[in-house]
């Protein structure tokens, strides 16, 4: 039977059909492929911030005051609030005793309020003229290498059978509670015992402490050796 079209177009058409044949299983084109996502597991988090450290704990210091005839009486540091079991103990042995921490206060020269407490008549009694200190005379805690002055401002009287006077003595400001410090303040504080007695007032709490504290707050003035 005769081909439908001529046998010398058999090679062109064969050709054509390898042609397209060949083109049909070239590989197309590449596509850029982005690559997947790394598991969850495998990605790095981002290192976390480094955590401040904490502040340090304060030092021993030595304050020197003048006016009531102290000079070098040795502040141990200790953590609590004033006067309580551990403080008491710390003026028995004749030194001035300073809280810090959540129920305290700072240390020397920070903002804040710096606890001082020490005995008036007993343990060789450091304290003593305290009551004498007047507005205006000048308190010195050197620590480190560093001096710092204050400036006495003001007088206070607290009751420990008062929680108000006793949040005022132990206030970051001294005298207003809840306010915050914006400077570096003292309290040194000592018993009242000759005036409660001449009152008529021998109340005494379970470490033997009077119900009245003398307080001679001061401001700081001048920073030196640092």
């Amino acid at each position: 039977m005769p081909l439908p079209f001529p046998s010398r177009a058999l090679p062109v058409v064969l050709a054509g059909a390898v042609a397209a044949l060949a083109a049909a299983c070239a590989p197309s084109a590449a596509v850029p492929r982005t690559a997947p996502d790394a598991p969850a597991a495998s990605r790095v988090a981002p290192a976390p911030a480094p955590a401040s450290a904490p502040p340090a704990a304060p030092v021993a210091s030595e304050l020197s005051i003048p006016s009531a005839g102290v000079s070098g009486l040795r502040v141990v540091p200790y953590e609590g609030t004033t006067d309580d079991v551990a403080g008491t103990r710390l003026q028995d042995l004749g030194v001035a005793a300073s809280p810090y921490g959540a129920r305290g206060g700072v240390g020397p020269g920070q903002v804040g309020n710096f606890l001082v407490t020490a005995h008036r008549l007993s343990a060789g009694g450091p304290l003593g003229d305290l009551p004498g200190v007047k507005q205006g005379d000048t308190v010195r805690v050197a620590v480190g290498g560093v001096t710092y002055t204050y400036e006495i401002v003001a007088t206070r009287r607290t009751s420990f059978r008062s929680e108000r006077s006793l949040s005022e003595q132990r206030a970051a400001v001294p005298g207003t509670p809840g306010a915050a410090p914006t400077q570096a303040m003292i309290t040194i504080s000592t018993c009242a015992t000759p005036e409660d007695h001449a009152e008529g007032n021998f109340w005494r709490d379970a470490q033997g402490n009077p119900e009245h504290r003398i307080d001679k707050i001061g401001v700081l003035r001048e920073t030196s050796g640092a």
